[in-house]
């Protein structure tokens, strides 16, 4: 399966216009056009999808990387069962 990954040093404004741009599309109801680091990939993601979200933070704000992940899966054997946990 072919799989793309990529990374862009950008502004919180550019990263904001960029996640805006996807909602948009999702909302479209039709294909989605992945850009970014010179990279390009057009998916369609079918009902239902699954989002998945990861945190990693350090509370006492004395931690070097923090970081969100935002994942989108979908297809038949996606586990559309819903989890979630936090952890500090």
């Amino acid at each position: 399966m072919p799989e793309i990954e990529t990374q862009s040093v950008q502004s919180r404004t550019e990263v904001a216009t960029y996640l805006r741009d996807l909602a948009t599309q999702l909302d479209g109801g039709s294909d989605v056009r992945l850009e970014l680091g010179g990279q390009s990939v057009t998916v369609n993601p079918v009902e239902p999808l699954v989002l998945k979200l990861e945190g990693e933070w350090d509370p006492t704000g004395e931690a070097g990387t923090e970081s969100i992940e935002f994942e989108l899966v979908w297809g038949p054997d996606a586990d559309t069962g819903e989890t979630g946990s936090t952890t500090q």
